[in-house]
């Protein structure tokens, strides 16, 4: 096989490119375009090596990028990579004539080419194509890491995605499944009669959940703008206005930290349905989670990160319940802030002063508890004080009708029955206000509009919010959220 060398200076580089760019230069000096304009393929290269039988002996036209070439001098094999999978090449002087095995021998692995040729089998067996004509379509003119080795610096694989989408098949595999994720929810939404909408990105209020917005400006209307941090009060109004069934997949911006769960950019899933209640919405949740895994995976068994996950099985346990499940910590005796006060002190959880008892237990639940959650758990009845936009539970208002699930110690989804009393909800926005004024930049803004339309009348409703980068890096079994985000933003590179 040729060598596909990787340069270890900047010189080394520019010598190789000037290669590229003199056979570049070949091209175009025998009047042949280095840059094609179009080709009309009839198969890819899977379909080849799934039909052999029936296309064996017969001519097919691929095109794709060249990953290997070896060369036996009036005969030379190459590999073809397309967007499902390789197949081997076979170039022949005898087959394509003098002119065109001069034109073979100007290519270089990661150009471009179109062909057209013959399927058969090698002595070997293994399934190839054989050129009878060719034509370059794009000539490239860097080169390609090292063909062994691949391409391994994380940095330089999130930097320039598309390089680490020409070189590691997995991480192609890993973006085209993310698609087909994608589109299954859509589906399992769809056949349930939800209507997909948009809502807009850019607001003058940052509403839907407790996070620091990014700010805008827009200049035709000469104000300051936030990009959205959830999808849920929009699509809240729409059920206020009749449509019963919404939902949105769509770009969430947050301007937080990162680590390999968190992006400042990224996708969501928001559904709203009424006359429903939050144990409907679990209820479909599971139902949407079993399905999509097994459309996706053929089945809802699987493993991530060296763990067994059964995603079509969901048990649940009430907050003060799995605090007590993995702490020992009893919060249903607890009455004043001081016993919650103790009970953080005894497990070394941080909290504020002004921190209400429903608060110290989902700090001591955010701290000591999630990393236990491996197996799918909807953990149930939340704090009011960390909950502004769900309803109250009937036999205690301390707490809410509010789910999250979580799979592998992380939060996947949070869904609640929606808070649609317009004087409780304008109170819970002065209480997140309150907040805010006490350093809470996270805290929930006053959305005055949202008071007004829950005036008009929201019907009881179910609502769900889940993390499509994180379904995608459970069912991609991906480390960090950067490898299922195609272009993540990266700090600028030092200059040297």
């Amino acid at each position: 096989m040729a060598k596909q060398h990787t340069p270890e200076t900047q010189q080394d580089l520019n010598e190789l490119i000037k290669v590229r760019r003199d056979k570049m230069q070949a091209f175009a000096d025998k009047g042949i375009e280095p840059f094609g304009r179009n080709y009309s393929i009839t198969h890819h290269a899977q379909d080849i090596l799934d039909n052999f039988e029936a296309l064996s002996e017969k001519s097919v036209r691929i095109a794709g990028r060249l990953t290997a070439i070896r060369g036996h001098g009036k005969a030379s094999f190459a590999v073809l990579a397309d967007i499902t999978g390789t197949i081997q090449i076979y170039f022949k002087l005898d087959i394509i004539g003098e002119e065109q095995y001069a034109n073979f021998k100007l290519l270089d692995i990661g150009d471009i080419i179109g062909l057209e040729g013959i399927v058969f089998k090698t002595h070997r067996g293994e399934i190839t194509v054989r050129v009878t004509s060719f034509t370059i379509e794009a000539k490239s003119l860097r080169p390609l890491p090292e063909k062994f080795h691949g391409l391994k610096d994380i940095e330089t694989r999130y930097r320039q995605r598309y390089l680490d989408l020409i070189v590691n098949p997995d991480v192609k595999t890993t973006f085209i499944r993310r698609t087909k994720i994608i589109q299954a929810v859509r589906r399992f939404l769809d056949n349930r009669h939800f209507l997909e909408v948009e809502t807009p990105v850019m607001s003058p209020i940052a509403g839907g959940a407790n996070a620091r917005p990014f700010i805008t400006h827009h200049n035709a209307l000469d104000m300051d703008m936030y990009l959205r941090i959830a999808t849920e009060l929009y699509l809240k109004r729409l059920v206020v206005g009749g449509l019963e069934r919404v939902y949105e997949i769509g770009r969430i911006f947050r301007n937080e930290g990162v680590d390999n769960r968190h992006n400042p950019e990224f996708t969501t899933v928001e559904t709203y349905q009424a006359f429903a209640d939050y144990n409907e919405v679990m209820d479909m949740t599971e139902a949407l989670l079993a399905q999509v895994t097994k459309e996706v995976l053929g089945t809802t068994t699987i493993t991530y990160q060296g763990v067994n996950i059964d995603m079509g099985s969901i048990r649940r346990i009430t907050m003060i319940d799995a605090v007590k499940e993995a702490t020992g910590k009893d919060f249903s005796t607890v009455t004043t802030i001081e016993e919650a006060r103790s009970l953080a002190d005894e497990l070394k959880v941080p909290y504020e002063q002004h921190h209400g008892i429903g608060e110290i237990m989902y700090q001591i639940f955010d701290e000591k508890v999630e990393e236990t959650l491996m197996q799918p758990t909807f953990v149930i009845q939340y704090p009011t004080a960390v909950s502004p936009l769900s309803k109250r539970n009937k036999e205690n208002p301390d707490f809410v009708d509010r789910f999250e699930l979580f799979i592998y110690g992380r939060e996947l989804a949070n869904g609640f029955s929606e808070l649609n009393d317009p004087i409780d909800q304008k109170q819970r926005f002065i209480d997140q206000q309150k907040q805010r004024e006490h350093g809470d930049d996270e805290a929930h803004m006053m959305d005055e509009d949202f008071i007004t339309a829950l005036e008009y009348g929201l019907p009881p409703t179910g609502g769900l919010g889940i993390g499509i980068d994180r379904l995608v890096m459970l069912l991609t079994d991906s480390p960090s959220i950067r490898d299922v985000i195609l272009f993540p933003h990266m700090k600028n590179k030092p200059t040297e």
